[in-house]
């Protein structure tokens, strides 16, 4: 599970920053969080193939969240097998999508499956084998979600145990998985006795909001918190929360009340040519933070 930062500044893209998108690519699949102006073109600087997103998560209709949409649509429908693109957004994206795609001309062979969320607490959106993935309402003045990438729980065999058991690879540890129960040796071995549970990995994306208990529950025991630091709340606190922003501090403070292992930084004000202080205030209340930029690249490591 990598994750690849496209896009990490706020409203406009500046010389060093492109606004926001952060790919997640997980066993040869990408998914978008967000997909704002010059999305693809930051994908292909960085070496991904464009054209193997599968879904593209929206938390928002502003502009920098979205604009690079039109054009991601057009590029993977010009492969000569296109398939489904599944987009997933808040309340209104079949309308933005509606007259987004009639207001351009191309070959729209693309299909598009749209989903609307509301999100009044977390919820699971999608249901795949090996992952999920949920949404929750935040607060930004117009429909906005965060979204929690959660990779399931596998049950593992410990060799060893296995072996100091009895069992050998091979129809044994298929019968336990059938959930049989084997006798070896006049003792009764079952599954649970020689496997462990890996934790799935998490990672949870929250922009665009004021803090909310609803960022809070759907960050909770991320391995990986991306969150908006828009603003010094030491400079623009009010301002944060005028237009529905966190600061750094903020969004430290998310980070610690939800128990995550990792906070990311990023979506950052123009006025902040260097992130340092953004940096220093979100460490101060939780350590374990960094800033991100773009084409940042950054593995998600099992706890």
């Amino acid at each position: 599970m990598k994750l690849c930062f496209l896009g990490t500044g706020a409203m406009v893209p500046t010389k060093q920053r492109n606004v926001s998108s952060v790919l997640l690519e997980y066993e040869g699949e990408f998914l978008l969080f967000d997909c704002g102006e010059g999305t693809q073109r930051q994908m292909n600087l960085a070496g991904y193939n464009r054209t193997k997103v599968s879904r593209v998560l929206i938390t928002h209709w502003h502009g920098d969240h979205v604009s690079g949409l039109i054009g991601l649509i057009q590029t993977i429908g010009n492969i000569p097998e296109p398939g489904t693109l599944q987009i997933i957004g808040p309340i209104g994206t079949k309308q933005h999508m509606h007259h987004l795609v009639r207001a351009m001309s191309f070959d729209h062979r693309l299909t598009l499956d749209i989903v609307e969320v509301e999100g009044v607490k977390p919820e699971v959106v999608v249901d795949e084998k090996r992952y999920t993935i949920s949404a929750a309402a935040v607060e930004h003045g117009i429909p906005c979600l965060a979204f929690a990438f959660k990779e399931k729980d596998v049950r593992r065999f410990d060799m060893e145990t296995a072996a100091s058991y009895g069992v050998s690879p091979g129809p044994q540890m298929g019968k336990l998985q059938r959930g049989d129960t084997l006798t070896i040796n006049d003792k009764q071995v079952t599954l649970e006795m020689v496997t462990y549970v890996q934790k799935g990995r998490k990672v949870v994306y929250v922009m665009d909001t004021s803090v909310t208990d609803n960022a809070i529950r759907i960050a909770e025991d991320a391995d990986v918190l991306i969150c908006e630091s828009t603003f010094l709340s030491s400079e623009h606190q009010e301002k944060a929360e005028e237009y529905g922003h966190l600061s750094a501090k903020d969004a430290a403070f998310i980070a610690r009340n939800a128990n995550v292992k990792k906070l990311v930084i990023t979506h950052f004000s123009q006025r902040y040519f260097d992130t340092t202080p953004l940096l220093e205030e979100a460490q101060a209340v939780f350590d374990n933070s960094i800033a991100a930029y773009d084409f940042l690249e950054l593995e998600v490591e099992r706890a």
